[in-house]
């Protein structure tokens, strides 16, 4: 009979157990497991149950997550799929006494974010033996006690459950006592002694008997309890509860020493036999740290804190005992109300940070987990971020959120985001947790490097030292490391026909530009460059700028004297009539200087003169004037250095000389070649004599040409020497330029000189300006005649005194004459 009811009982658990499994089944997967199983045991392959592809679960970041619970007691295996045991499970921790223990977890996975939930079916094992809560069970009867009598026992308490819990009691053998068991509502098992004879005190005081619990395990466990049986006189009535089940709520906020509940016992007895005492009867340890419970009143307290998320319910055992052993129970159960006292918990599961400033609109950059352990509106939860930042929270699966981009993102703006997430619940009142992220902005080279000005001028002195500085250019990129650092580099041109690189380099670190070789303000004044500056960037970006480069002119050139010519070893003579008068203009030396400014402006100074006082010369026109009449005294060879001087710090300057006779004839000049260098001059008489003495023998011709000659005076105003060669004072060297106002050449006069092509002893007849001051009408020129009015004479006569000068130069040439 014993064997059938308990198999009936295993047969209603595993139906029921069945039951609760095929609600189960309603979820994405499930396995069962028993407890106690080793750490990386395989509970099941979830990738092949769910239709996973093995290779993605690494890349979608495949995880285990806890449901409802802090620990995470499995994991998943992302090489093969395998789910195993990450922690120890004891089913009695996690359920207690329930029927069915299921662990719940979930598989998440990201990229694209997906969750399946994992119902474990944790299956109880025989791990536990059943425990007596007393070591001795001490029982007094009273010897009055009548045969079939019934003494209900303390159970005994198996953590297991189904068969693995405690399925039958056995007694040790015995004359006076049996053992009957029988089955309660909830599984429970309760045994009774029965009383087979009667008890005789004169004969036995005590009787002592060994209580086994057996539970139904494989293989059993069991636990033993001595029972000490004490015969008193009779104590026949037992205490009574007034309720053999007291139900009470208890909101998990209360206060300690908050009265849960009182429960009441009564004795019909009188006196000792009458006196009830209270206690907890298989109470775990951790109710036992909740509840207390006053022996005398029955008054049950609360000594620890509640919490709903960790134990809805308690089911308390209490037990009255009167003086004499008799016992009765009762059950207390305490329903535990629900308050919202859990703030949401905010989880970072994926944070990809930096992001690129460049990401497009509703990139997914984050992924939040929130969870709430608090129960119906306590429970659920709404998330948000601050206002004016490019992010925002789109929910995704069940207590799940993505952090997307909402708008444009730009480093150099805004390089770090302080992201605070809040997450509100809709208890009463609401409870709001928030937590702040950190999310980084990675740069992107969309910056060309920008200079500080929009075009660069530099001034550099001519004739400067290669590798001069000549300036800094300065360009700036506000992108992030390679992507900001600018290097300088010139852009390929050419400046008057040579490569900008033989002129100018730059520094491709600093931007300082230095000068390749010495510039000469002479051969150019000015040039422009580009200036190329690039980032580092991939792919780097660049712009440039003009530099404008402008030479500073250096007094680095003496005056050139253009007149009278220094060329050679020849010197110019010029004739001043006696009859010229003060201030008459006799010559002008002109003179040019290839710099600018005022480093060409010269002024004009007679350093030396035969007769000082006599001549002036202007200082900025280089004209020489008489500065008094002339008068027989003064000597007829006149001889004046000129120093042409610039204006230029240090100032340059030129010397020249001129030669002037003052005579209205070559006639009357006794030796001409007096006038030449002391080395030479008295070779150059020898031969003058000689030629004098030859020329008598053509005396004739000679005057006939004379009288040639006084016939083309009359038609121009000068008289020419044969061989004259006329040279127009207009012409300049190419490389001289007339500037205005520096003192060089002017245009106010035209001179024209008439030179032989002989040796240095060649006569020279000066021709005056075309000014109002002139000299003398019989050997100046006209006011309004020209140069062609000059060479009017005849080819025949201007050829027969040229012959006559060549023959005349042959022989001043030749030792033997």
């Amino acid at each position: 009979m014993m064997e059938n009811i308990c198999a009936l009982w295993v047969l209603l658990n595993l139906c029921f157990s069945v039951f609760i499994m095929a609600g189960i089944a309603r979820g994405d997967v499930s396995y069962s497991l028993s407890e106690e199983m080793k750490i990386g045991s395989v509970i099941g392959n979830i990738a092949k149950d769910l239709g996973l592809n093995l290779n993605s679960l690494s890349a979608r970041k495949a995880r285990i997550d806890a449901e409802g619970t802090r620990r995470k007691y499995c994991d998943i295996n992302v090489n093969n799929g395998e789910l195993t045991v990450l922690e120890r499970i004891d089913r009695e921790g996690l359920c207690g006494k329930k029927s069915v223990c299921i662990l719940k977890q979930e598989l998440v996975l990201e990229n694209p974010l997906e969750s399946h939930r994992i119902n474990i079916n944790v299956q109880d094992v025989n791990d536990n033996s059943p425990v007596f809560k007393k070591g001795v069970v001490k029982l007094e009867i009273r010897e009055s006690a009548v045969k079939g009598s019934r003494f209900l026992l303390e159970e005994a308490h198996d953590a297991d459950i189904g068969t693995n819990s405690v399925q039958t009691y056995t007694v040790s053998r015995n004359e006076h006592f049996s053992l009957a068991v029988s089955f309660k509502t909830g599984g429970r098992i309760s045994c009774e002694l029965v009383l087979g004879k009667e008890l005789d005190r004169e004969l036995e005081k005590e009787v002592t008997l060994i209580l086994t619990a057996v539970d139904g395990g494989t293989p059993p466990r069991s636990g033993t309890v001595a029972i000490h049986v004490t015969v008193l006189d009779a104590n026949d009535n037992a205490p009574l509860f007034t309720e053999s089940v007291y139900k009470v709520s208890l909101p998990e906020n209360s206060p300690l020493d908050t009265l849960v509940a009182t429960v009441s016992a009564t004795d019909a007895d009188e006196g000792v036999n009458g006196e009830v005492l209270y206690e907890f009867s298989h109470v775990s340890e951790n109710d036992l740290a909740t509840f207390s419970l006053n022996p005398s009143s029955g008054q049950i307290r609360l000594t620890g804190s509640l919490d709903y998320e960790d134990e809805s319910s308690f089911e308390l055992q209490i037990r009255a005992t009167d003086g004499l052993g008799l016992v009765s129970f009762a059950t207390v159960i305490i329903e535990v109300l629900d308050i919202n006292d859990n703030s949401p918990v905010i989880i970072i599961k994926t944070l990809y940070s930096p992001v690129p400033e460049n990401v497009a609109f509703s990139t997914e950059v984050g992924i939040i987990n929130v969870q709430d352990r608090d129960s119906e509106n306590g429970g659920q939860v709404h998330c948000s971020v601050q206002q004016n930042i490019p992010f925002k929270l789109v929910p995704s699966i069940k207590n799940y959120y993505s952090l997307v981009t909402t708008g444009e993102l730009d480093r150099e703006l805004i390089s770090e985001y302080n992201i605070t997430i809040t997450a509100t619940d809709e208890g009463s009142p609401p409870l709001s947790s928030s937590k702040t992220i950190r999310l980084s902005v990675a740069d992107v080279n969309d910056n060309p490097p920008m200079y500080e000005e929009q075009f660069y001028s530099a001034h550099v002195k001519e004739n400067n030292k290669p590798g001069y500085s000549v300036c800094t250019i300065a360009a700036t990129d506000p992108d992030w490391r390679q992507n900001g650092t600018v290097v300088y580099s010139l852009l390929p041109s050419d400046v008057n026909g040579s490569p900008v690189s033989s002129l100018l380099s730059v520094n491709g670190d600093t931007g300082v530009i230095h000068a390749v070789r010495s510039f000469d303000y002479e051969k150019f004044k000015s040039f422009k460059v580009l200036v190329l500056a690039r980032d580092n960037g991939s792919p780097p970006l660049s712009s440039n700028v003009t530099v404008s480069v402008f030479i500073t002119d250096e007094n680095d050139n003496s005056p050139h004297i253009l007149y009278p010519s220094l060329e050679g070893n020849s010197f110019i003579t010029e004739m001043v009539p006696k009859a010229a008068q003060s201030s008459s203009l006799v010559s002008k030396v002109i003179a040019v200087d290839a710099d600018s400014g005022q480093n060409a402006w010269l002024s004009y100074h007679i350093v030396k003169a035969t007769d000082p006082g006599l001549f002036t010369i202007g200082e900025h026109s280089g004209e020489i004037r008489l500065q008094k009449d002339l008068s027989e005294s003064i000597n007829m060879k006149q001889n004046l250095i000129v120093s042409v001087k610039d204006n230029g710090e240090p100032a340059l300057s030129a010397t020249c000389s001129l030669y002037l006779l003052i005579s209205d004839n070559l006639a009357e000049v006794p030796e001409l070649k007096d006038m030449s260098y002391d080395e030479s001059s008295s070779k150059l008489t020898f031969y003058l004599i000689i030629a004098l003495v030859s020329v008598s023998t053509f005396f004739l011709t000679f005057i006939i040409i004379i009288l040639a000659v006084r016939f083309c005076h009359r038609r121009k105003p000068r008289l020419l020497f044969d061989g004259a060669v006329a040279i127009p004072s207009a012409y300049l060297p190419p490389n001289y330029a007339e500037v205005d106002g520096t003192g060089t050449l002017r245009s106010t006069y035209n001179y024209d000189a008439y030179l032989t092509t002989g040796s240095r002893t060649s006569d020279f007849k000066f021709v005056s300006s075309y000014n109002d001051r002139t000299l003398p009408a019989d050997l100046t020129l006209k006011k309004g005649k020209s140069v062609e009015d000059m060479l009017r004479c005849t080819g025949d006569e201007l050829e027969i005194l040229n012959q006559i000068f060549q023959i005349l130069l042959k022989w001043e040439s030749t030792e033997q004459w």
